[in-house]
């Protein structure tokens, strides 16, 4: 008899995003994105994190607290969205699965490459401007933008073998 305590995919989709974040070396906030194709095939993640190339220690993790916009992360960081973005060589027509709703900016670059649905997982932001701009960008460009709604509250992944 098949197992009836599967994985769903849309959980399986958002636990990757969720476990992507967990890559970033951001203090404050670890975001992070899965790709899916038509077929329900994963075609690239990402998390959100300095440029490749550029030594972390040299740039600010500040978020806020200083009167220079200079000395926080804010105009260094690539976000989650933009690395599976650029990860993945075709997202047209693909869904993205977020662990934050998208800022204004990412909100252009999933318009930009065809996305064409966007399921995120927190919406903490919602009242900040990058946010309302996003969403009047997103229905604009009519994609639409759902907040997951999980099967289950959980998914463990040990990292060990059952004879270990």
């Amino acid at each position: 008899m098949a197992r009836t305590d599967f994985l769903v995919s849309s959980d399986y989709f958002m636990a990757v995003a969720v476990l992507s974040a967990q890559r970033s070396r951001d203090p404050s906030t670890q975001v992070g994105a899965c790709i899916v194709n038509q077929e329900s095939k994963v075609v690239a993640t990402g998390y959100n994190g300095m440029p490749n190339g550029c030594d972390d220690a040299l740039l600010p993790w500040a978020r806020s607290g200083t009167a220079d916009w200079h000395d926080t992360k804010h105009p260094y960081m690539c976000h989650a969205e933009l690395n599976a973005i650029i990860n993945s060589a075709d997202v047209r027509g693909c869904t993205i699965y977020v662990t934050l709703f998208p800022c204004n900016e990412c909100a252009k670059l999933i318009i930009q490459a065809g996305i064409k649905n966007v399921v995120y997982l927190s919406d903490k932001y919602k009242r900040r401007q990058e946010t309302v701009a996003s969403r009047r960008l997103l229905d604009a460009a009519r994609v639409p933008y759902t907040m997951f709604e999980h099967t289950r509250d959980e998914v463990v992944i040990p990292l060990t073998t059952p004879e270990n």
